[in-house]
């Protein structure tokens, strides 16, 4: 039964609501980008939690932005948007264009980010060098405004405010929907490695600590909650 629903579901979605292309200029085809917006990128959930927070001054989280809230955030006086889910012609990522270009937003994507995996240390380096090269106000965002833009965020006060990592590890918690116990706990794991070295050898800045001592293997052998006997 349920394997029927997604199939009718998939087949929904490559029917009309689906064909927009890469084109959201029309009426017409902005309208189809808005309903699988809504409907295959879960926007509809997000209308109500927006995850919206200042982590420092003139820098914000959050999670995907719909049209209507990047108008709020250019009223805010928000210049620049990073978002964590890379440059794709999906309805997301076409709409978040246009609502930034009409509204005078920078926007800046990059992989640079994961949410169930370790990536490399050169990886996080350039996310870390990105963040402190965005002029503020700025605002992070991913797709739920829980994982991604968590690490993004706790990154950013370890290199860019100076924070400590206890102030850092609360960008993963359960106050934005960051789930510790499920594959997502990577995150934690990789700034659990990063404190154990603090402890053990004195203080090294996060940027250092991705380049010389950073061990991807060991931020692999995560398991989550669910896992453990």
């Amino acid at each position: 039964m349920f394997k029927t629903l997604k199939r009718g579901f998939k087949r929904f979605e490559r029917g009309e609501v689906g064909q927009f292309g890469n084109d959201v200029s029309t009426p017409r085809t902005r309208r189809l980008a808005m309903w699988h917006f809504h409907l295959f990128d879960h926007a509809f959930l997000r209308g109500i939690w927006t995850n919206l927070y200042e982590i420092a001054p003139c820098v914000w989280r959050s999670n995907q932005p719909s049209p209507a809230r990047i108008k709020r955030y250019a009223r805010m006086g928000i210049k620049t948007i990073l978002s964590l889910r890379g440059d794709k012609d999906l309805s997301f990522m076409l709409l978040e264009k246009q609502a930034c270009a009409e509204h005078g937003i920078t926007l800046i994507t990059t992989n640079k980010a994961a949410a169930r995996g370790a990536l490399s240390g050169k990886d996080y380096v350039e996310l870390i060098d990105l963040l402190a090269s965005i002029p503020k106000p700025f605002l992070i965002h991913c797709k739920s405004g829980a994982d991604r833009a968590g690490l993004a965020s706790a990154l950013y006060l370890l290199h860019c405010e100076g924070a400590s990592i206890k102030e850092a590890k609360k960008m993963l918690s359960l106050r934005f929907m960051h789930l510790k116990s499920t594959k997502t706990g990577i995150l934690d794991h990789i700034l659990d490695l990063y404190e154990a070295d603090l402890k053990a050898d004195g203080p090294i800045p996060i940027r250092d600590w991705f380049e010389t001592r950073y061990d991807i293997e060991k931020a692999r052998t995560f398991k989550t909650m669910r896992s453990f006997p």
